[in-house]
This record gives C-alpha cells, sequence and structure tokens, in this order.
C-alpha cells in the first residue's frame, strides 16, 4: 500500500521526479501558452495507477465532499491528509516546471505575481495567508455521475495551473465522463474543449485564467473545468493543485 510523504524515504519516489522531467517541456510549454492547457504522454504505470486508485478507499484525508448535497454534480471528493508519497513528489515535480510558465503569463497579463521557483516557497505564501489545508483529491463518480463546470482557487493565494490525470481504465472500468474544459471569452460566445486523457497521462490546464493575444496585446480569457455524465461504470482521478487552502 502507498504511504505517506513521512513514512517514504525520497528515493522510493525520485522515478515520478525524473518522470516528470523527461517530459518535452519544450512541446509542452508551447501548447499551454497556445492553447492554454496540455496532454501529457502517459506517466504513471498500469500498477502505480491501481495502487493510486485503491488510496480512495484506502487513503488517509482531512475531509469527504458529496457533490449532491451541495449542488455541484453526482459524485464524491477526498482530500488527502497527509499527502501520500507519490503524490508529494508529483506535486513538487510539476510546480517546478509549470512555475516559469506560470511567471510568463504574469507577464503578459502585467499582474504583477511572481510565483517561486519551488514549491516550498508557494506553499509558505499560501500559510502566510492563512491557506495550510492540502488540496490534492481523489474523486470517483458512477454510472450517471458528472461534475459542475468550477474554479479551484480556496484563497487569495493561488497558482495558475493544475494537473490531473484518470485513474480508471477509459473503455474498460467506464464510459463517457470526458473531462471539460470551457473557455468564457470576452464579448464572444464560451467555448468548450473535451480532453480524454491517457490512463496515467496529466491534463495540465488553469487553475483561473489564462492570456490570449489579441488586437491590442493580451488579455485575460477565464476558464472553468468540469466532467461530462459517465454512462458505465466507475470513473476515479487524481487531481493535484498546487496552492494550500484556508
Amino acid at each position: 500500500m502507498l504511504m505517506s510523504s513521512t513514512d517514504v524515504p525520497s528515493t522510493d519516489v525520485r522515478p515520478l521526479r525524473d518522470r516528470v522531467d523527461r517530459l518535452d517541456w519544450d512541446e509542452l510549454t508551447e501548447r499551454i501558452h497556445a492553447d492554454g492547457f496540455a496532454v501529457t504522454e502517459p506517466l504513471l504505470a498500469e500498477e502505480e495507477c491501481d495502487e493510486l486508485l485503491e488510496l480512495f478507499e484506502a487513503g488517509s484525508f482531512r475531509s469527504t465532499v458529496e457533490m449532491a448535497r451541495h449542488r455541484f454534480g453526482e459524485g464524491s471528493y477526498r482530500y488527502f491528509d497527509p499527502l501520500p508519497a507519490p503524490i508529494a513528489a508529483l506535486r513538487e515535480g510539476f510546480y517546478r516546471h509549470l512555475s516559469p510558465i506560470a511567471n510568463e503569463w504574469a507577464a503578459r497579463l502585467r499582474t504583477g505575481d511572481e510565483f517561486p521557483a519551488d514549491l516550498a516557497g508557494l506553499l509558505e505564501r499560501c500559510h502566510a495567508a492563512g491557506q495550510t489545508r492540502p488540496t490534492p483529491l481523489i474523486l470517483r463518480y458512477g454510472e450517471g455521475g458528472w461534475n459542475a463546470l468550477h474554479q479551484d482557487l480556496y484563497g487569495d493565494v493561488y497558482f495558475p495551473f493544475q494537473v490531473l490525470t484518470v485513474l480508471s481504465r477509459p473503455g474498460i472500468d467506464f464510459e463517457g465522463g470526458e473531462f471539460v474544459l470551457v473557455e468564457q471569452r470576452p464579448r464572444a460566445q464560451s467555448r468548450a474543449h473535451v480532453l480524454d486523457p491517457p490512463r496515467g497521462g496529466f491534463v495540465i490546464f488553469p487553475t483561473n485564467h489564462r492570456p490570449n493575444r489579441g488586437r491590442n496585446g493580451y488579455h485575460r480569457v477565464v476558464l472553468r473545468h468540469g466532467v461530462s455524465t459517465l454512462r458505465r461504470g466507475s470513473r476515479t482521478a487524481l487531481g493535484i493543485i498546487f496552492h494550500d487552502a484556508k
């Protein structure tokens, strides 16, 4: 069984960080700048997906949310606390590569934001703002389940990106349940992106908005994300949010 980050030596999760480092970040960065999102090749092995999927029942959590109760959709999600070592490693690994892109976006939009080079610096900023609760989560939907369009902000301090991977087997364990990303374009109708990432591959997408080049320079386009209705089976996914919550 996967253990907490305090129980497992860093050498046990080093291969995960190395796999993140070996992704084609030039191509991913190009896609993120062009489209606002990108999908990686499969990063997790089948057995790793299976182990992470089992954490929905066997993990340690600070809270569980039933979506229907809050009219968020149909399904449930659980916030890890403490973080299992593989999830902590993925969070740190992705952050290192996404922070330069986040700073480029801040410069394009002239927000004045400057994000630290490593995750520890971002979390220190979160904690100073009273955001101390970890936000990586595992989500599960059954047949008929769905997730309304939303944003995961959790406080005044937030990182411009988050990542997710589907741990269940598309087409085998479930059908439907596509990841939906909607751009609310200024003075225009919204645009939807419907994504089917491979099992163990990660979708990198904006938490709040992205820069888009117009005739007079860059302007911000707000995005929300959700999950379409599951037609069959059960879908479990892992979401990694980099900022902590109040």
